[in-house]
């Protein structure tokens, strides 16, 4: 008899114990097994481990749809956290509503508990105080938010579609992690562009519509820059000031 794949779900992946959440000793033997690994099977490990435990975030940016698809595969009822910053591209919330419908997501919309015109009214406009403001700007309405997700949806583990060639701040993040005492698994980690957009053809899942028209990186559209020449794809984001908005910051990998 075969032993069993340790990337098998477990027949009844609700009762996943969230505390013990490698299943083995081993933990850097088991990121090793991880990073061979396919995405579908690093899926199906998360979900076998943590069960109903298990989260996922999205920005719904340029190449979402990828994970948002292999995920919902794997269990179609994973909870889905988007932080609305209140500040998305137009299109970036008719791009939300397709996706939504058309992959069936379990959508869970977290906000900062102001609206957007009273922290203008209290603050200012944040995102336009240098790095300062930015930092404040995207804890008040990025990390505080998602904080507030994890523990109201009593998340022990997340997935994120985050993947190294998109940034230098990237390059070093592996498929499994720990942030805030919770796990983080990068499905798609080591994939490419190229076998992101051969996935999403293969499927017939569209990029975000500003991708054609130049955003490579795709968030608030105050802090969102078109890619010119010139440009690295870093600079397109807060100005150049800085590349991550806190949610992928403070990570401990497992490697």
């Amino acid at each position: 008899m075969s032993e069993p794949s340790p990337f098998s779900s477990p027949s009844d992946p609700a009762s996943a114990e969230g505390d013990s959440w490698f299943g083995v000793e081993d933990i850097a033997g088991l990121s090793r097994l991880l990073q061979a690994a396919s995405p579908e099977e690093r899926i199906e490990w998360a979900f076998g481990h943590f069960g109903e435990k298990l989260g996922m975030t999205s920005s719904f940016g340029a190449q979402s749809a990828v994970l948002l698809h292999l995920a919902t595969r794997v269990w179609p009822e994973i909870p889905v956290i988007l932080v609305d910053t209140g500040y998305l591209f137009p299109e970036t919330y008719r791009f939300i509503d397709e996706l939504t419908e058309r992959l069936g997501l379990n959508l869970k919309v977290y906000r900062h508990e102001l609206s957007p015109a009273w922290q203008e009214a209290r603050w200012g406009k944040l995102w336009e105080q240098g790095l300062e403001g930015l930092e404040r700007y995207n804890d008040l309405n990025k990390v505080v938010p998602m904080d507030r997700a994890l523990g109201e949806l009593d998340l022990s583990a997340v997935m994120a579609g985050v993947r190294r060639q998109q940034s230098r701040t990237r390059e070093n993040f592996s498929v499994l992690g720990m942030q805030k005492g919770r796990a983080r698994i990068h499905p798609i980690v080591d994939w490419t562009d190229l076998e992101v957009g051969l996935y999403l053809t293969k499927h017939g899942l569209a990029y975000h519509p500003l991708w054609d028209e130049g955003y490579v990186s795709i968030g608030d559209w105050h802090t969102s820059r078109k890619l010119t020449d010139g440009m690295t794809a870093e600079e397109s984001r807060f100005f150049g000031l800085k590349r991550e908005c806190g949610l992928n910051e403070n990570l401990d990998f497992v490697i």
